[in-house]
C-alpha cells in the first residue's frame, strides 16, 4: 500500500473508535486512528457501572489504559480533526490535515451534550457536580437531594429516571416556559418531582453540592444537577457521506454496524442505541471485526463466497 492507504480509518478516540483501532491492529490489519482528543468520556469523574472496575475508573485514565493497550500493536494514530472524507475510486480521502485515503470507514464521532447556562459548566462536569447520565452514575446520589435542569422532554425523563434512586427531586427550569404536555405533567406530579420556574440568581459549587439561589423562592442545596438538555450527534461527516440518520441525526446502523453507505460503519454514542462505554466497545468489535470478514473475503480466505 501506499503510505497513507489503509484498509480502515477510525474517525474517533473514545471507547468506540479505540476499541475497534485495538481489534484491527491484531487482525494485522493496516489501521490508523484519528483524534481530536475531545472524547466525552474524558469529562467522566469516576465510571462506576463499567464492568472490571469495582472501584470505578476515571474517562481519563480508561482512555489512556486503551492508547497504551494500542500502542502495543501496529495501528497508525493520529491527532487531528477531519475536516472532509470524499468518496475516492472504491475507497475514501480523508482530509486530516493530511490526505489519507483508506478502503473501509469506521465513524466513531461520538455526541455533544448541551451544557447548561453555568460558568465553567465543563469542569463541574468533571467534579461531578453537573451530570449527564443518570444510568451511569444515580445510583451514588440515592436517598439525596437532585436538581434537574430543562424545560422539555428530555428533562422530564431524566426526572422520572432519577426517581427510582431519591424522592427528592427538583425540576428547574431556570425562568423559562415549560414544553411538556398535561399527560407528562401528570407523571411529574404522580413522582413527586418539584417544578422551579424561578429564575437563578446564583450556583455556589462546592465539595458537598450545589447551592442554589433563586428569584423568588427560597434557596436550595442538591448533591448534584443533571443536565436535561439533550445532546448533538456529531454527524456533520456522516451526513455529508450521505448516510442515514435516525430523526434524532444519530447515525443509522445494521447487526454488523454497517451503514447505509457500503464500507461506512459507525459505533459509539453517535450510533441509535444505549450510550454506556460497554455499548460503545462492544459495538466497535462487531464493526472491527466485520471490516477484517470482509477484508478477508476479498482475499478469497473465506469459507464462504459472499456475507
Amino acid at each position: 500500500m501506499p503510505a497513507d492507504a489503509f484498509d480502515c480509518a477510525i474517525v474517533g478516540g473514545g471507547p468506540a473508535g479505540l476499541t475497534a483501532a485495538i481489534y484491527l491492529a491484531r487482525f494485522r490489519r493496516r489501521a490508523i486512528l484519528i483524534d481530536a482528543g475531545d472524547s466525552r468520556a474524558s469529562l467522566i469523574p469516576r465510571s462506576r457501572n463499567h464492568p472490571g472496575f469495582p472501584d470505578g475508573i476515571h474517562g481519563d485514565d480508561l482512555l489512556a489504559r486503551m492508547r497504551e493497550q494500542l500502542d502495543n500493536f501496529t495501528a497508525a494514530t493520529l491527532a487531528a480533526r477531519v475536516t472532509g472524507i470524499a468518496r475516492s475510486g472504491s475507497g475514501f480521502r480523508i482530509a486530516a490535515g493530511r490526505d489519507i485515503a483508506a478502503s473501509h470507514l469506521i465513524l466513531a464521532t461520538g455526541i455533544r451534550d448541551r451544557l447548561p447556562p453555568i460558568a465553567q459548566a465543563r469542569d463541574h462536569v468533571r467534579d461531578g457536580l453537573i451530570r449527564q447520565c443518570p444510568v451511569c452514575d444515580a445510583y451514588e446520589l440515592t436517598g439525596q437531594p437532585v436538581a434537574v435542569i430543562g424545560t422539555a422532554h428530555c428533562a422530564a425523563g431524566e426526572a422520572l429516571f432519577l426517581r427510582q434512586y431519591t424522592a427528592d427531586i427538583s425540576l428547574l427550569t431556570l425562568g423559562a416556559d415549560l414544553d411538556l404536555s398535561g399527560r407528562i405533567m401528570g407523571k411529574l406530579a404522580d413522582a413527586g418531582v418539584r417544578i422551579v420556574r424561578d429564575p437563578v440568581e446564583d450556583w455556589d459549587f462546592g465539595r458537598d453540592g450545589v447551592g442554589v439561589r433563586f428569584r423568588g423562592a427560597a434557596p436550595r442545596r442538591f448533591a448534584a444537577l443533571y443536565s436535561g438538555l439533550g445532546n448533538d450527534p456529531r454527524n456533520d461527516l456522516a451526513a455529508a457521506l450521505g448516510v442515514d440518520l435516525a430523526e434524532d441525526g444519530r447515525i443509522l446502523t445494521d447487526m454488523n454496524q454497517e451503514t447505509s453507505v457500503p464500507a461506512v460503519f459507525a459505533a459509539g454514542d453517535v450510533v441509535t442505541g444505549l450510550n454506556q462505554i460497554a455499548v460503545a466497545m462492544a459495538q466497535g468489535e462487531i464493526a472491527a471485526t466485520r471490516i477484517h470478514s470482509l477484508l478477508r473475503l476479498a482475499e478469497n480466505r473465506c469459507v464462504p463466497d459472499s456475507l
